[in-house]
């Protein structure tokens, strides 16, 4: 998958459950860090008293000091467990801690709520989809790839039951899934009844599935004999490549009979995810190794804004692989998925719009199809205690290094178990992005911020605060102090900052010699790190962070994607293009303390994400200047590469920091680092580096890979001991010169998320008005007004259609009132409807649902 016990709490998202945009509520965010934790538990204790009565005495613990840094472990053992039977056997027995997998299994769920051992978190963000081979519709090798052809993957839609999926395969747990937009999501909300006629137009119909990919199949020559499908005289064999770790696997068999059912000879070739990867990830599509594989992916953080959906899953800028960039789409739909994505519009009137037609369209695309939201658990055990996100679980946290621990201890090691371990190679460009890896590369790195878990707002990890202008009459708000936000007229982006990148002499291109008129954007960020920062903050071979890492990180922004580059990487231009169509300028006004300007024309709806902030967390992971110098070597010297696209291009190794043979070549231009001292991109990168820290750096480095075999450092809370790929095996350690308190972010326990109850008439007489309630509370509560920041309704006629849209109205704390006007009932007809609400907090992403059904007569 490519990112306490109540396990009846699950959540019973509906249809339109959303999440809508407070839908990242606000959390609080001090930047104070605080010292003292206080031991919550209350201890029992037996004291005698006159008359030799024995009663019992609450007494609440002294606090508790923590005098430690980093992490509250001493040691994390990463192992391969594909097995989720085995893996809750082997947590019941003790032998591994947690299980950092999305399980959408109900028997699964029934072991974990029944065992006294074990309890779980549970989580949004999991959903599985059908990615299809775009290429031909004729491959290479003369054969017939019908899924070449936009209408025939449209067709798929009518093909797949997807309540059959949720039903009979995740036994409840999971939550039909039609378009680009998880179901739990503010942008889902807000195209609610858009949504929702799609949801409708593409309902299971196989006779038309069948008609329309038949009609398709005759015009690219087929022809159906004895009801198989037949292409210049041999059977038209698709391979539906099968994921076997989870329910993919049976998902796999169902989509195979399916299509076997309509005329189609199916391979069924079932593979791990280690397995998978090289054909539908790295393979060329144009070859026609497979048809059709089953995918799954991860949002690993709450997520306020999916407009970028349409540009990652759909375009050839989602990804640097030969898939993505085998993409081909309608103008239409790639001029405006691109503009979502850099945020081209000027009101959320318009973004509506634009979305409503983005969705049309990658439904008539359709590289991929979408099947189901899982409602998904972590199992662990009882003892286990991490800052679990809502939307990414456990291993899509960026807090599960900061706060994961053993109730009650500090120090000491944990076992967690993930079906697959090192499913690709590590590098911060463009190296793996698997949730297996992912979850590890964010416990030895780190970036400028952290994500809220509850709201998917960022927080300011190493950033000091933040300044956004925008401008004005842009549909921007914030939620969070640590930010200013302000409107103003007109930005102008000053003619000495950086706007492009000259690759022959490595030297950045001012907007003064790039513009010939002055350039003003929609938003500016600047942003403050502390003073202490590059003397604080250290890599974990010792080197202390420095403004070179930025500016290395600036530099790589362009370089790749500059043909007079020697690293240039054709697979890196799409996502750049779409960068620069938006990107004006930035600036360092400071070096130390280090303050950023950022110019661009893009923004978000958040002034938190809005934030531009250059820390060098690259694409796939934290990277220090001196590192990456030896990926860029042998890059350059066309030895391995940092794509996979661009290595199966060259035919040469994708680079990984951490184990394989691109470790010995690597290891070779760092002794030739070590002997000359060579600075990269030196006409620009020796006004921020000097000699002292060339020679420091590589020494360090040269230290680092004595002791550990490895390149790869970051500044995260952990490092990286070793890597076993063979045995399936990581061992992460802690990082003792980690600058933050072990209790910084242990304010994230229990996220507040709402219990609705709707209450009303079951009979409403059509064309009169009637009052339904909705009750909302949490741990038995009423949840505050203002703590809510949106209670919407829908009514669903007998024809399943949606009839209306509209806001509920508070009444009082927990009580609020939805008025069905006489004109919505007269609009009914005789029969059953359903009155659907969904509850979204600002304290929390997840929006919470109720529904209740009605009947309707004169």
């Amino acid at each position: 998958m490519f990112t306490k016990k109540n396990l009846t709490m699950l959540l019973t998202l509906v249809m339109v459950a959303s999440m809508l945009l407070s839908a990242c509520g606000p959390t609080p965010a001090p930047q104070v860090i605080e010292k003292t934790v206080v031991v919550t538990q209350e201890v029992i204790k037996t004291v005698e008293v006159t008359k030799e009565v024995e009663v019992e005495v609450l007494v609440t613990p002294e606090p508790v000091k923590v005098d430690r840094k980093g992490a509250w472990l001493d040691t994390v053992i990463f192992v391969e467990e594909p097995s989720t039977d085995a893996a809750i056997t082997r947590l019941e027995v003790g032998e591994i801690d947690v299980f950092a997998y999305s399980v959408s299994n109900p028997e699964t769920a029934a072991k974990v709520e029944e065992s006294p051992n074990l309890d779980a978190y549970s989580a949004s963000g999991s959903y599985n989809e059908l990615t299809f081979n775009p290429a031909g519709p004729e491959l290479e090798n003369g054969t017939l790839n019908p899924f070449g052809a936009p209408a025939i993957r449209e067709a798929m839609n009518w093909l797949i039951d997807r309540n059959y999926l949720v039903q009979e395969i995740f036994g409840g747990m999971a939550i039909p899934r039609w378009t680009a937009f998880n179901i739990a999501s503010t942008d889902y909300a807000r195209l609610a009844d858009v949504n929702r006629a799609i949801e409708l137009k593409y309902a299971y119909n196989k006779e038309k599935a069948q008609e329309v990919i038949g009609a398709e199949m005759e015009k690219l020559g087929a022809t159906l004999v004895d009801g198989k499908w037949q292409y210049n005289g041999a059977p038209v064999s698709l391979s539906v490549l099968i994921r076997v770790e989870d329910e993919r696997r049976d998902i796999g068999d169902y989509v195979a009979n399916q299509l076997e059912d309509i005329g189609f000879t199916v391979v069924r070739d079932y593979k791990t995810s280690a397995e998978a990867s090289p054909l539908w990830m790295r393979g060329d599509p144009a070859e026609g190794l497979w048809n059709v594989y089953t995918g799954g992916w991860v949002t690993t953080v709450v997520p306020r804004n999916l407009a970028d959906n349409f540009l990652f899953f759909y375009t050839n800028q989602g990804l640097g692989v030969p898939l993505w960039q085998a993409y081909v789409n309608d103008p239409e739909f790639y001029e405006l998925s691109e503009k979502l994505a850099y945020a081209d519009y000027k009101n959320v009137e318009e973004r509506n719009t634009m979305l409503a037609r983005a969705l049309e369209l990658s439904m008539l695309d359709s590289v991929r199809i979408w099947l189901v939201d899982e409602k998904s658990i972590t199992p662990k055990r009882n003892e286990v205690k991490v800052a679990s996100d809502l939307y990414g679980g456990v291993s899509g946290s960026w807090l599960w290094a900061q706060t994961l621990q053993r109730e009650g201890e500090i120090g000491g090691s944990m076992t967690i178990a993930m079906p697959s371990i090192l499913t690709e190679p590590w590098n911060a460009i463009a190296g793996t992005n698997w949730i297996y890896d992912m979850m590890l590369i964010r416990g030895t790195g780190e970036n400028a911020y952290m994500y809220d878990p509850f709201t998917g707002l960022i927080l300011p990890q190493r950033l000091e605060r933040a300044e956004i202008f925008i401008e004005e009459g842009l549909p921007v708000g914030k939620t969070l102090d640590w930010v200013d936000l302000q409107f103003v007229p007109s930005i102008e982006v000053p003619a000495d900052a950086w706007a492009d990148w000259d690759a022959e002499t490595q030297r950045f291109l001012t907007v003064g010699e790039v513009y010939t008129e002055t350039q003003t954007v929609a938003r500016k960020s600047v942003v403050y790190y502390p003073a202490d920062m590059f003397s604080t903050v250290k890599w974990h071979d010792g080197s202390n962070l420095s403004v070179g890492d930025f500016v290395m990180g600036m530099i790589l922004t362009f370089d790749r994607a500059k043909e007079a580059s020697p690293v240039y990487d054709a697979s890196a231009v799409p996502t750049f293009d779409g960068f620069m169509s938006a990107f004006k300028g930035v600036k360092i006004i400071s070096e130390d303390p280090l303050i950023i300007e950022t110019y661009s024309d893009s923004y978000n709806l958040d002034a938190e994400l809005s934030i531009s902030d250059w820390w060098p967390y690259y694409a796939q992971g934290e990277g220090a200047w001196h590192a990456l110098t030896l990926g860029l070597m042998a890059d350059a010297a066309g030895e391995a590469t940092f794509s996979a696209d661009k290595a199966d291009e060259l035919e040469v190794e994708w680079l990984s920091f951490i184990a394989g043979p691109t470790i010995e070549i690597m290891k070779t231009h760092l002794d030739e680092l070590v002997a000359s001292g060579e600075l990269p991109y030196a006409p620009t990168m020796s006004e921020y580096v000097d000699t002292a820290e060339v020679q420091a750096r590589y020494a360090n480095l040269a230290e680092w890979f004595r002791k550990r075999g490895h390149f790869w450092v970051g500044t995260g809370p952990f490092y990286l001991e070793r890597a076993f790929p063979v045995e399936g095996t990581v061992i992460l350690k802690r990082f003792l010169d980690y600058p933050d308190m072990a209790d910084k972010w242990l304010r994230f326990s229990e996220a507040p998320i709402a219990v609705v109850e709707l209450d009303g008439p079951g009979r409403v007489t059509i064309g009169s008005a009637e009052t339904y309630d909705v009750y909302v509370t949490f741990n038995d509560e009423p949840y505050a007004t203002a703590d809510l920041d949106n209670v919407k309704f829908l009514v669903l006629n007998a024809k399943g259609e949606v009839a209306h849209v509209g806001q509920a109205t508070a009444v009082e704390d927990g009580l609020w009132k939805i008025e069905l006007a006489a004109e919505v009932t007269g609009k009914l007809e005789a029969g059953s409807n359903q009155l659907e609400v969904v509850v979204v907090s600002k304290r929390v992403a997840l929006p919470s649902t109720d529904a209740l059904t009605f009947v309707t007569a004169q």
